[in-house]
């Protein structure tokens, strides 16, 4: 049996807890025991010791929003090209660096919402097999948007066809099937779109598009089949909707309201407000992305509410969890920790944006046995050279972080 000891200057159980001059000790690939130092008396025989005194040790990360197929390119046709120009085979092997990517950089846990062909969703299979090295997926398949919709847009030519790169639903009954096929291939989560951004009243800019009907019948036919809902939003009454009806969790969200926030409150629904992939819009020239002067202005508009709706959701007691939405317009890895920057940025305390990032994370993603460092649970943790609670930004360093999923140190692959 292998055992390693952890000896650090702090330690972060993810739910808040925070044991200064800590311990942690992993037997094979769980947690059995931690605390003080003081406590912990004779080391266990033949027991590797990992004595970091300066040092922090916390869960594993957990990025509760990315698109491991994708690239994150910023220019405006990028995303596009890459899923029609490139085979699904060869779209999942690129997905697989991806996802070592952003095991190395300390997430050790995401769920993957859209992507082609099914092939995230054999990703995830792969990683458990043991194929090939990444974080724990939890995958939607593809997301169902009505035809025209946020994951269904047009522009292609009237010769092309396209298989297994949208989801498009129209009705209550399709949007139960499309919930059915994309568990059959595999999905553990779903994903739907009920509401997308408007330019027709600046007052009001989003638009609700699928119906409320059909709404209900994607969540309750995931429901009865055992899986969560996401849904891409930006805001409006539909969101509300939903959120009554169950949905698990409003991703983006840029304009909530009281009565949505009490109500996602109430239901227990996650909010992931995607704040990085929205601040990545002003960092980089507007040409480059392909944004004309009304989709600035949507952008700015998204940008002043998404500070006021984290703001509402936090008061109200909803639950958030850090999502970045790497793969679109982001890379994998490297950036995923600024979100827990951005949420500090947005009011949370470090400690709560950890458990944001850890607890909460596993919590929508239905991981029971990671993100929060326990007796019994999995040894999948995150140990940063300094004082997390001091700066979070330490962890957007890569020489401070050392790695561990199952108890086993994750090498670097660069």
């Amino acid at each position: 049996m292998s055992q390693t000891v952890f000896l650090v200057s702090k330690l972060l159980d993810g739910a808040g807890g925070v044991i200064e001059q800590g311990f942690l000790l992993v037997k094979n690939n769980r947690i059995a025991g931690l605390g003080r130092q003081a406590d912990l008396g004779e080391l266990p025989a033949n027991a590797t010791v990992i004595n970091a005194p300066h040092s922090t040790l916390l869960p594993g990360l957990i990025d509760s929003h990315v698109h491991l197929a994708y690239s994150g390119a910023i220019e405006s046709r990028a995303f596009r090209a890459e899923a029609s120009e490139m085979s699904y085979p060869l779209l999942a092997l690129r997905a697989a660096q991806h996802a070592r990517e952003t095991l190395e950089w300390g997430y050790t846990a995401v769920r993957d919402l859209n992507a082609p062909g099914g092939v995230i969703i054999d990703l995830a299979r792969a990683i458990n097999a043991g194929y090939v090295v990444g974080p724990r997926v939890v995958a939607c398949g593809l997301g169902l948007s009505i035809t025209s919709g946020h994951m269904d847009k047009g522009g292609w030519g009237d010769h092309v066809s396209l298989e297994g790169m949208t989801a498009p639903c129209d009705g209550p009954d399709q949007f139960r099937r499309g919930v059915r096929e994309q568990v059959k291939r595999g999905a553990t989560c779903i994903k739907i779109n009920l509401c997308g951004g408007s330019f027709r009243d600046w007052a009001n800019p989003w638009k609700q598009e699928m119906t409320d009907a059909e709404i209900e019948a994607a969540i309750d036919e995931a429901h009865r089949l055992e899986k969560k809902v996401a849904a891409h939003t930006s805001g409006g009454p539909s969101v509300t909707t939903a959120v009554r009806i169950g949905l698990d969790s409003v991703e983006h969200g840029r304009w909530l309201d009281q009565e949505c926030v009490e109500a996602m409150a109430e239901k227990g629904a996650f909010y992931v407000p995607t704040l990085l992939v929205q601040e990545n819009h002003f960092e980089h020239p507007w040409e480059s992305q392909g944004v004309n002067e009304q989709g600035r202005r949507w952008l700015e508009l998204g940008r002043e509410a998404m500070w006021e709706s984290l703001t509402l959701a936090r008061a109200a007691g909803v639950k958030c969890s850090t999502g970045t939405d790497a793969g679109f317009m982001l890379p994998h890895g490297s950036v995923n920790a600024r979100e827990i920057e951005l949420f500090v940025k947005g009011g949370f305390t470090p400690l709560e944006a950890i458990t944001a990032a850890t607890k909460h994370g596993a919590e929508l993603l239905d991981l029971d046995e990671v993100g929060t460092l326990e007796v019994g649970k999995i040894a999948d943790l995150l140990l940063v050279h300094g004082d997390v609670l001091a700066d979070v930004r330490i962890l957007q360093e890569q020489e401070n972080l050392r790695v561990f999923k199952d108890g086993v140190e994750v090498t670097r692959s660069g």
